[in-house]
């Protein structure tokens, strides 16, 4: 259960206290926190610019006592590292030749790997690196002499393991990355999935938001980590000041970020996901293309092979933040903004639909559960942007067997809350006879409930809505979600997997019950519908097919199928990211086990924090596989219906294309290794 055998790699940002121009000082504390790191087992930790020297050391650079103490420093850390699993990245200034170099040096394990001069020398405002140092490009050489041995010297280093799959590092630094076309963009495209940036970065009024989104943008761009670490507490404080920025971006994700303008010795770490990075390279054709156009050049890269000499330590905590609902954002003025995007994207879906074709009018059928409640509303909202009457909507509740008095009366009260046409049809006598056809046995009297008797009264109400459509000039409008479609929790052909146009198809189940929570909390429908909806929210998810059993208990989806809020979690990863089933339970059990994962959204979980076990999670994993794997059928004749986000759509004609027939047995089998 180690972080490391599931395609993670733990990396960490260390800023410590120093003293300019005291390299033994500085010396001291870097190994203080390299121990204290590697305590982590991290496979990398990053030091700032600089920082044996310190980066505000001026005209001092120039002197020989300093370079000579940091290079007894450099000696010491080396030594130091002897034994300790994670490369180190740190920063000193380094004659080469007869060129003085801001340079970091990468080690491991008692040895230097390789030493990486800064390619672009700042020479503006408080900066004048160009007085001290030579840029990469002016060396005369490709390797340097550093303790009696020659080390590969230059910019286009990637530190590749030979033991963790996807682990390749280039190191730059500070302005490297601040320019146009920073080194590690060519390193990116040339394997490089992890850049490491050690910068000096004296801090000004705007420049930690700056930083941030540098930091975002340039792992997202280069679909890669990014660890920045900038100088912090003991520079000089002369002209500037310093605040020990350091951050770790993931595609685009920020997974850490130190304390600003501490004055003690921080460390940040976080896991990156090694396996995320080459799944979205592998996908990313346009990233490929732009590697085949300049291969020629990236064939110029070193490649300096390691070993970290083992598989990794056994931590199974990860550091890093695995939401419990992935198509649902944390922070709560992000969902916000998610239900207002997913809202706008199925408004726009629909009223396209209607203008394309003439139509002014939909038949929905509205059975009191929250799918067709979010239909509805979606169907009202858009009515309304067109300047259509609600009368339009024509809404109609088809009461089954086993349909319950309150569900049956909240399907009423929503329907004339919201001003739409609102009508009931029993279609009890149309399945009795059908049942009678087919020679059922409830036609019998005998109180059998099998599959048969639960899809004649789904294919009811969905022929029903057809032939209303027909009659009266509309289109049916869809109801069903992206879980149910994944699960294959729908019934094919004439049934609830049919529909006109489907604005909830790439909506999963955990999204919706939000999206209506984030309609009350916005206050846009009246009191009426607000109390309904709240009925709606609490009650229990029910395709109402069965009737009740002794106990009164009334049939419960997840009972059958799973909790929804796990499978939407399966869901995500598996088609987002084509991740191994053990991984996803790895994942799932750090997010749902029995640790306190917080934040979450409260009012996502009714105010109650669930949690399932290693052995509950792994049950419906399984159950999950062979469902997706068994239902890909109804996927591949699903309705049309607009994509609303990033975590993807199920439709044959967007994201998702999978044979109908293939065999869910290599999933099953890893997920049992």
């Amino acid at each position: 259960m180690s972080v490391y055998s599931h395609g993670f790699a733990r990396v960490s940002g260390a800023v410590p206290t120093l003293r300019v121009a005291d390299p033994a000082f500085n010396t001291e504390q870097t190994i203080t926190l390299l121990r204290r790191a590697a305590d982590d087992d991290p496979a990398l930790v990053v030091f700032p610019e600089l920082g044996l020297s310190a980066y505000s050391a001026d005209d001092l650079f120039h002197q020989d006592a300093l370079l000579d103490a940091c290079l007894t420093g450099l000696g010491q850390i080396v030594d130091a590292s002897v034994g300790l699993r994670p490369l180190v990245a740190v920063g000193l200034p380094l004659v080469v030749g007869d060129g003085l170099y801001n340079c970091a040096a990468v080690i491991r394990d008692g040895e230097v790997l390789g030493v990486v001069p800064k390619s672009y020398l700042p020479n503006y405002r408080e900066f004048y690196e160009q007085r001290f140092f030579a840029a990469a490009r002016d060396a005369p050489t490709d390797t340097a002499r550093v303790f009696g041995r020659d080390v590969p010297f230059g910019a286009d280093l990637i530190f590749e393991a030979e033991d963790l799959p996807g682990f390749a590092l280039h190191v730059e630094i500070c302005e490297d990355g601040w320019v146009a076309v920073p080194p590690s963009t060519w390193a990116a495209l040339g394997g490089a999935t992890v850049l490491a940036n050690l910068s000096g970065s004296p801090v000004t009024v705007g420049k930690e938001s700056y930083r941030k989104s540098l930091s975002a943008a340039h792992s997202a761009r280069l679909l890669a980590a990014h660890i920045y670490v900038a100088a912090g507490f003991g520079e000089s404080t002369t002209d500037l000041a310093w605040d020990g920025d350091a951050l770790i971006t993931e595609n685009g994700t920020l997974l850490a970020r130190s304390e600003q303008f501490a004055m003690d010795d921080q460390i940040i770490t976080a896991d990156i996901d090694l396996d995320r990075l080459r799944q979205e390279r592998m996908r990313m054709i346009s990233h490929r293309d732009q590697i085949g156009d300049h291969a020629d050049d990236l064939k110029q890269l070193r490649r300096i092979r390691f070993s970290f000499g083992g598989p990794g330590g056994s931590d199974s905590i990860l550091r890093r933040t695995v939401p419990r609902f992935p198509f649902v954002p944390a922070d709560s003025a992000d969902r916000d903004e998610r239900c207002r995007e997913v809202g706008n994207i199925q408004v726009q879906g629909l009223a396209a639909r209607l203008r394309s074709t003439g139509i002014d009018k939909i038949v929905i059928g509205v059975s009191g559960g929250l799918d067709s409640t979010l239909a509805l509303l979606v169907a009202v909202d858009t009515f309304d942007r067109l300047g259509l009457p609600r009368t339009n909507i024509l809404g109609y509740t088809m009461p089954g067997f086993a349909t319950g008095t309150a569900t049956l009366a909240r399907s009423h009260r929503l329907m004339n809350s919201l001003g739409i046409t609102g009508e009931e049809i029993d279609i009890r006598p149309s399945c009795e006879q059908m049942l009678a056809d087919l020679g059922h046995p409830y036609s019998r009297g005998e109180s059998v409930y099998d599959v048969t008797f639960e899809n004649v009264q789904a294919g009811e109400r969905t022929s029903h809505l057809f032939r209303l459509a027909n009659h009266n000039g509309g289109i049916v409008l869809g109801t069903g979600d992206l879980s149910e479609l994944a699960l294959g929790w729908c019934t094919y052909g004439v049934g609830d997997q049919m529909s006109h146009y489907n604005v909830n198809s790439s909506v999963p189940k955990t999204l919706i019950q939000h999206l209506i929570r984030w309609m009350i909390a916005s206050g846009a429908h009246s009191p009426e519908t607000t109390e309904v909806l709240v009925e709606i929210l609490g009650d229990v998810i029910s395709p109402e097919l069965v009737p009740a059993g002794e106990d009164g208990a009334i049939q419960s989806t997840e009972d059958t199928v799973g909790p929804y809020e796990l499978h939407d979690f399966f869901l995500y990863w598996i088609t987002r990211f084509g991740y191994r089933p053990s991984k996803v339970a790895f994942l799932a059990e750090h997010a749902w086990g029995d640790r306190d994962r917080g934040p979450w959204p409260e009012m996502l979980e009714s105010g109650k924090r669930n949690e399932y076990d290693r052995a509950t999670i792994e049950h419906w994993l399984g159950v999950f596989l062979k469902r997706f794997m068994n239902n890909q059928f109804k996927r591949s004749a699903m309705p049309n219906g607009p994509k609303v986000g990033s975590g993807g759509s199920l439709s044959p004609r967007g994201d998702w294309r999978s044979p109908s027939d293939a065999s869910v047995r290599a999933w099953l089998d890893q997920l049992g290794r």
